[in-house]
């Protein structure tokens, strides 16, 4: 069946002069991606969109993951802070994110004479709950060979396993503003301490986690697995010593550990969008690591 699908995605994409495919370097575009390089050799384009609140780490991740399908990989720049309404940071963000980001691989196909540009929206997305950024997607016609295929997220992972991507089973990788409580200003300040605090856990050897950012109350997230080395009193001394010297007043462990959009509306899943929540108000399970 997933070999089918497969077939029949690259058989899709063979069909077209050329495509550009929207590529963050996470599974469901890498997938895409070497299906289109596949299927289309050099007229297949992988582009990433570089902003503020893309990690350095996840660029670098997709510049070499594209190296490793052995697709063309451009990258574009653009700012979403210069727009008021994602700033703002209410229940669309993710919409106003998804437009701009796609704008920009529009341009760039445009540019390069090509028609198509395809996203790695799979048919397990849908149904998961509020999400505002497929609607971009349906506007600007971006197209989802996955979505069309319906390929499902377990088995982007077989397809990626099959191509011997090492993205295969890597984590699901939300934008940083994801961290930012809605209706909570994403800023330059908040995204670089969120980003600077992530990349300390990512040296400590951490897997799933993130650090989500209550207007100066850092809430560490960890995966179940983990939580026990994330109470070892050399990682506390650590967590509060070195995140707190990035500008929260507070550093706290959530005792519940990862959870996709643990502080958004319960209807709202698009990319781990959060929901405004006021530290005082946070998990009474939580553990605090002292700053003073």
């Amino acid at each position: 069946m997933v070999e089918e699908k497969l077939a029949a995605a690259r058989a899709d994409l063979a069909d077209r002069e050329g495509v550009l495919v929207a590529f963050s370097g996470g599974v469901d575009s890498s997938v895409v991606a070497a299906i289109a390089h596949d299927a289309l050799g050099k007229n297949a384009v992988a582009c990433t969109a570089k902003s503020e609140t893309l990690p350095a780490e996840e660029l670098d991740d997709a510049r070499r993951v594209a190296e490793e399908i052995g697709i063309r990989h451009d990258v574009v720049e653009f700012s979403e802070l210069d727009s008021e309404a994602f700033v703002r940071n209410d229940d669309e963000r993710c919409y106003h994110c998804r437009s701009m980001r796609l704008s920009a691989m529009f341009d760039r196909a445009a540019d390069l004479g090509i028609g198509v540009v395809c996203d790695g929206t799979n048919a397990s997305d849908p149904g998961e709950g509020h999400r505002p950024g497929l609607r971009a997607v349906d506007e600007l016609d971006a197209y989802s060979p996955l979505l069309e295929h319906d390929v499902t997220k377990e088995e982007v992972r077989e397809i990626a396993r099959h191509y011997g991507l090492s993205v295969a089973d890597k984590p699901s990788m939300a934008c940083l503003s994801s961290r930012i409580p809605t209706g909570l200003e994403v800023t330059e300040e908040r995204l670089t301490r969120v980003e600077k605090a992530e990349r300390l856990l990512r040296t400590w050897g951490f897997e799933q986690f993130r650090v989500r950012d209550h207007d100066g109350l850092a809430r560490i997230e960890v995966g179940e697995e983990e939580l026990a080395v994330a109470l070892d009193p050399d990682f506390v001394r650590a967590a509060r010593d070195h995140i707190a010297d990035l500008g929260f007043d507070h550093v706290t462990l959530d005792l519940h550990g990862y959870r996709t959009g643990s502080v958004s509306p319960a209807e709202d899943t698009d990319t781990e969008a959060t929901s405004a929540a006021d530290p005082a108000e946070r998990n009474p399970l939580d553990a605090e690591y002292p700053t003073d």
